[in-house]
């Protein structure tokens, strides 16, 4: 070979290597696929987590893979409730609490809402006493209960059983605050606030929210720089001169949890069947009855035969079984984990309490407008922006109190959150999917659907343009008087045709209180969202980011 092309070869390999080079600098993951610039550079470039890799699962909850299931009743309907006709649903992947809410955690929740709303100032009574559940709902006018109503919120020998006596206002207010001291504890532990701050300095006027975090950081904690002041090293970063720079933990830093809320109903019913390890064809079409498998409530297996599968009232006088072997270990609630668990890992979804889910009641499912994430409740609004283009932070001084249809007030903000309006056409000009704030009646009472059933008229015959809903439900008003006293007025009129309306909540699953029909994770009943009951509890689920599965090797093959 002549030196000729001994050059040419050397100069072929040089440029190889320097094109594998800036191939490889390219396909860095710190390397922008769109404009080549580098991201996360000490430079001051664009700030993103691109180690990132799935969402971790949050305190208390479980990971449940979403698919495809029956939704609804292929037993004998015997209650001839005819509500629950099955349709074919797909869900996406989410999580759900291990267990119902217990009543230590919702005396953590109480603790935090005593500490920073004080009762005893007359501008914070009502937060605290709006959070307190209604220990009341255990006493019976021909029973001796008293003891449930003294001992079981707060006694430690109920510690670990499900909280009753919570409305379903009251369970999705719970979700909101643990979503705010969970997102707290997650920036405290990246180094972005201080985790000694936020036990001692935390005032009501310095209350955190996510949401407000998200938006305006630099408003959260009342501008407290003690709390945001960081103690880790590495979680600021600071540009080529030193300075400190991204200071805050924006969604891009994967850091931010996503919401707790209360489940979709659609949720609930396809966690509680735990198809996750059953591939039969009857099993896939909707004939499971029950969380567990197989047509009975003990269980079959050799090393557990006969043992109940779940906390329910046996029969007339009958609320645990004999004492012995045969009993079921409660009368009342039972013990969270007191029975073994469905095959997604979750206890008690059937009987122990019923449970609240998210959505507003309807007698019918419409699956023709939509069978993915099927949910019925969604009220949109939008964050409430200053003058100046800054979004308004609630004050102590802002704070909203809403009356109940049963008198109580309650909190409908907090200081630190973000007010929120109704969205308006801003929002909705010549968009098809959706036109309005409040969604709750859409196709099923409002008038596009012309679902109005009469017309009403005047006295002297003429017609009115007014005509009945669908669901005409009674009207009860409280008011308050000069003094401050409330007025309860009872709607007394002949004409209701229903209880149901857009403020009556599912709740799903069979309690202590109920027998086997209602263990069928299909049944389904309403309750009023702001009153309660000694057997309606709650859980609490998250919506999933990311990949369908848990495992990002799958994922990615």
């Amino acid at each position: 070979m002549d030196m000729k092309n001994i050059v040419t070869v050397k100069g072929l390999l040089v440029v190889t290597i320097a094109l594998a080079a800036i191939s490889c600098k390219n396909s860095s993951s710190n390397s922008s696929k769109a404009t080549g610039w580098e991201i996360n550079s000490k430079e001051g470039g664009f700030q993103y987590n691109t180690q990132y890799k799935e969402q971790e699962t949050a305190p208390g909850l479980v990971f449940i893979e979403g698919g495809t299931y029956t939704k609804g009743q292929v037993q004998d309907d015997v209650m001839h409730d005819w509500n629950n006709t099955p349709t074919q649903q797909h869900v996406q992947s989410f999580y759900m609490d291990e267990t119902e809410v217990t009543n230590i955690m919702y005396l953590e929740y109480l603790d935090y809402i005593k500490r920073i709303f004080p009762p005893s100032e007359d501008g914070f009574r009502a937060i605290y006493n709006g959070a307190l559940p209604d220990t009341l709902v255990w006493r019976n006018r021909l029973g001796f209960n008293e003891v449930m109503t003294d001992n079981y919120l707060r006694h430690p020998a109920y510690a670990e059983y499900p909280v009753v006596g919570v409305s379903w206002i009251q369970a999705t207010e719970f979700a909101k605050w643990r979503t705010d001291r969970v997102n707290e504890h997650n920036l405290a532990e990246a180094g972005y606030l201080d985790k000694k701050a936020l036990r001692t300095e935390i005032t009501a006027s310095s209350n955190f929210s996510t949401d407000a975090y998200i938006n305006a950081p630099e408003q959260t904690f009342a501008g407290n720089e003690e709390i945001k002041k960081t103690g880790k090293k590495g979680a600021v970063r600071t540009d080529a001169d030193g300075n400190e720079t991204n200071i805050y933990a924006t969604r891009e830093t994967g850091i931010l949890s996503p919401a707790y809320r209360l489940p979709t109903e659609t949720e609930w019913e396809y966690a509680a069947l735990g198809m996750s390890e059953l591939r039969e064809y009857n099993t896939y079409r909707g004939r499971k009855k029950y969380p567990w498998d197989g047509q009975y409530t003990r269980s079959e297996k050799r090393r557990s035969l006969g043992d109940q599968m779940a906390n329910f009232k046996q029969g007339k006088g009958d609320y645990g079984g004999i004492a012995g072997w045969s009993d079921d270990n409660a009368d009342i609630t039972a013990r969270v984990k007191s029975y073994r668990p469905n095959d997604f890992g979750l206890y008690d979804m059937a009987g122990n309490v019923a449970e609240w889910v998210a959505d507003v009641y309807r007698p019918i499912v419409d699956d023709d407008f939509n069978d993915f994430n099927y949910y019925r409740g969604n009220v949109y609004t939008k964050n409430a922006i200053n003058e100046d283009g800054t979004v308004k932070i609630v004050t102590t001084d802002d704070i909203v109190y809403d009356t109940l249809s049963n008198g109580r007030v309650v909190a409908r903000n907090l200081p630190g959150d973000i007010l929120q309006v109704p969205i308006d056409e801003n929002e909705t000009y010549l968009r098809s999917n959706f036109s309005s704030s409040d969604n709750r009646d859409f196709r099923d009472g409002d008038k596009r659907s012309s679902r109005y059933y009469a017309e009403s008229f005047n006295d002297d015959g003429s017609e009115e343009e007014q005509t009945e809903k669908m669901y005409h439900s009674p009207k009860n008003t409280i008011t308050t008087d000069s003094s401050g006293n409330i007025i309860r007025e009872y709607d007394k009129s002949n004409n209701k045709t229903s209880m149901i309306s857009d403020e009556v909540r599912v709740y799903k699953g069979g309690s202590w209180k109920d027998r086997e029909y209602w263990l069928d994770p299909a049944q389904r009943r309403y309750f009023p969202q702001d009153m309660a009951t000694d057997y309606i509890g709650f859980r609490c689920a998250m919506s999933r980011v990311g990949s369908k599965t848990k495992s990002s090797a799958k994922m990615r093959h």
